[in-house]
């Protein structure tokens, strides 16, 4: 396993910093005072990863048409591959470059963030396989984890892996807080597998919600994610504390997230479930951003 970096790498300076700052602060994102308390060039360096994240994610879900979505998305990917060359253009790549260069942040896991959301552009055919899932949940999450902890100076094959594992944790709490949302946009990301094993025949997202076998479909998923989270939780027990703070940090709040869904069941999908801001001050106390 490769250890904590102990560099900090070069700060962002200027208009692109205050605009990635910006773009964080109006995203409203529950991270954003922990982002604030870190050091300057590793905040820099989160900044610029949640803003390119949004960026992206937002490209998907937003009203183009869809060969209008893949052809930004195409863009990005020139965008990504122009700032590990150094020469980027858009002003969040410019603040991914310095990244890129500091922490070692991978033009693959990049353009999986691409991917994945690319797979939401393109549309679902029905529910997704469990290695379909898998797969998305890969990219869209656990590419995240792979360039954040790289970002707080952890590397390597050990890494990675928590990152996929505790990336799939996230995915299956965050599909199962707003599968009726995501319903209503034509959306199910249930897998294929778990609708089988319970007799659920329908594919339309409004069909599935409606069917009485549904709670035991998202309870088999909810108790997949518990273990995801307890394999991540033995792996945190032996990475570099510093380093895996992030990683912890999320894991504390989705978990929490999980917690509160299955206190409120899964015959009231659209009853909104939240963490508590008070909660989530202690988690920050607790692994250490305060």
């Amino acid at each position: 396993m490769e250890g904590a970096h102990p560099g900090t790498g070069p700060a962002l300076s200027g208009a692109d910093a205050a605009a990635m700052a910006e773009r964080v602060r109006r995203s409203g994102t529950s991270f954003y005072a922990a982002m604030r308390l870190l050091p300057p060039a590793r905040r820099a360096a989160m900044y610029a990863i949640y803003a390119f994240c949004r960026e992206v994610d937002d490209i998907a879900d937003g009203p183009l048409p869809r060969a209008e979505k893949l052809a930004r998305l195409d863009a990005w990917r020139a965008e990504i591959a122009a700032a590990v060359q150094g020469r980027p253009r858009d002003p969040i790549a410019r603040a991914l470059a310095g990244p890129i260069r500091a922490y070692g942040l991978r033009e693959q896991d990049l353009l999986a963030v691409i991917d994945g959301v690319g797979m939401d552009a393109a549309g679902w055919d029905g529910p997704p396989d469990l290695a379909t899932l898998h797969l998305y949940a890969a990219r869209v999450a656990g590419a995240v984890g792979r360039l954040s902890v790289r970002a707080f100076g952890w590397s390597g094959p050990e890494a990675d892996v928590l990152a996929d594992t505790l990336g799939r944790a996230l995915q299956f709490t965050n599909i199962l807080r707003d599968v009726a949302e995501d319903a209503g946009q034509g959306r199910l990301y249930l897998p294929r597998e778990l609708l089988d094993l319970h007799g659920v025949k329908a594919t339309a997202p409004a069909a599935v919600l409606r069917d009485p076998s549904l709670p035991a479909v998202c309870a088999d998923l909810a108790a997949a994610a518990r273990f995801e989270f307890a394999v991540a939780r033995r792996m945190l027990a032996r990475a570099p504390r510093g380093a895996s703070r992030p990683a912890r940090l999320m894991a504390a709040v989705y978990m929490a997230t999980l917690d509160r869904l299955e206190r409120r069941g899964w015959t009231a999908l659209d009853r909104p479930v939240r963490v508590p801001r008070a909660v989530k001050l202690w988690f920050l106390v607790r692994h250490g951003f305060l």
